[in-house]
């Protein structure tokens, strides 16, 4: 089955995780989709809005730790950078600046590297449902490659997130502004859509140069610097598992499971 969705029309295309089963959790492969599509989406010049959306309860359980990879022995710090700087950054940035509006549309539990979908589009709708979190500290890690939360949240919120794990849910993302609009669940589809139809009536170019100096305004508050040192930081975390554990986190994958479902 494939992992990414992919269906255009009327000025909108929809792209949608495809790993219900797995709540969404991020493979390799469907992160390598994931980016094809994106690159479709802004390379049609019929698409004037893109729609990330997913199937099943939950918009994603963030990355897929159990899904294969490279034994422990073998695991270096210089692989996991190359790796991550390429399918956690790179294509995280490269979404946030395709010349498209995007939206979000989340539901469920949003996890970790479940942030670094949504966060890269322009709005997000979120149903009532939805709880954003990132318990990796729990892990030994600082926080997603991805460092977002500052700029969605606020310092002080970010850092309580951050510090605790708990997660943020659909209202209190929409008081502080990471959420643009709170709807019940079964309206979060039709509410996604008519949003993105409104937007594709725009002028095309006017919606590009909006979106432009919007990012551009952030990039200058140090936005993108913030973002490329954070990665490097994230790394850290790696690096000083890997020199007590000889693993990438230091938590065991049971603990992190039962810390979520307390949640």
């Amino acid at each position: 089955m494939d992992q990414i969705l992919y269906r255009a029309a009327d000025g909108v295309a929809v792209i949608t995780l495809n790993r219900p089963e797995a709540a969404n959790a991020q493979t390799m492969e469907l992160l390598d989709d994931l980016d094809a599509a994106w690159r479709r989406a802004a390379d049609d010049e019929d698409v004037r809005v893109i729609v990330l959306n997913a199937n099943g309860r939950h918009f994603s359980a963030g990355h897929d730790l159990k899904s294969g990879g490279p034994a422990p022995e073998k695991i270096t710090l210089e692989h996991i950078y190359a790796v991550e700087a390429r399918r956690y950054l790179e294509y995280t940035l490269r979404w946030r600046n395709v010349p498209k509006p995007s939206i979000a549309a989340v539901q469920g539990k949003c996890i970790a590297g479940g942030l670094m979908l949504c966060w890269p589009c322009d709005l997000i709708v979120a149903a009532e449902n939805a709880e954003f979190s990132d318990p990796v500290v729990h892990m030994g890690i600082g926080g997603v490659e991805y460092h977002g939360h500052t700029w969605e949240l606020g310092p002080r919120k970010a850092k309580e997130i951050l510090f605790t794990g708990r997660p943020v849910t659909a209202d209190e993302a929409e008081k502080v502004g990471m959420v643009n609009k709170v709807v019940p669940l079964d309206e979060l589809e039709t509410s996604a859509m008519e949003l993105a139809g409104q937007i594709a009536q725009m002028h095309p170019f006017a919606l590009r140069q909006a979106k432009r100096a919007v990012n551009q305004t952030l990039d200058v508050q140090g936005f993108y610097a913030a973002i490329q040192t954070v990665f490097d930081i994230h790394q850290t975390g790696h690096g000083n598992a890997l020199s007590v554990d000889g693993y990438p986190v230091l938590m065991k994958l049971d603990g992190m499971k039962e810390r979520l479902k307390r949640q």
